[in-house]
């Protein structure tokens, strides 16, 4: 599955239109964010987070998305289902996103 890039102002609409949604937060200027971007690419083609949505926001270019999530630090991913936040937190480990992933899948 592509990885989505909304526009800002577009995020409330993506959630509407996807029950389960992973955001990475990001900024053009973050080294670690910039690392991640290739294991983000693969576990978005992951066959176990099929009907998962993975998206990116440069948390720089839409602050509205970035307070709606609590974005504090960079790299940042937060999990929604139906519309609402579940859980959101820093990290630059590949093996506490894919337990993020696995709690919205159940």
């Amino acid at each position: 599955m592509e990885i989505l890039q909304p526009q800002p102002g577009e995020f409330d609409a993506l959630l509407a239109t996807h029950d389960k949604v992973i955001v990475k937060f990001y900024a053009d200027w973050c080294g670690s964010c910039k690392l991640f971007a290739p294991k983000f690419r693969r576990l978005s083609t992951d066959e176990r987070f099929n009907g998962i949505a993975f998206v990116d926001i440069n948390a720089e270019n839409d602050q509205a998305t970035r307070a709606l999530a609590g974005v504090d630090n960079l790299p940042f991913f937060a999990t929604f289902k139906n519309g609402t936040l579940v859980e959101g937190t820093a990290t630059a480990k590949e093996e506490y996103v894919v337990a993020m992933l696995e709690r919205l899948q159940a």
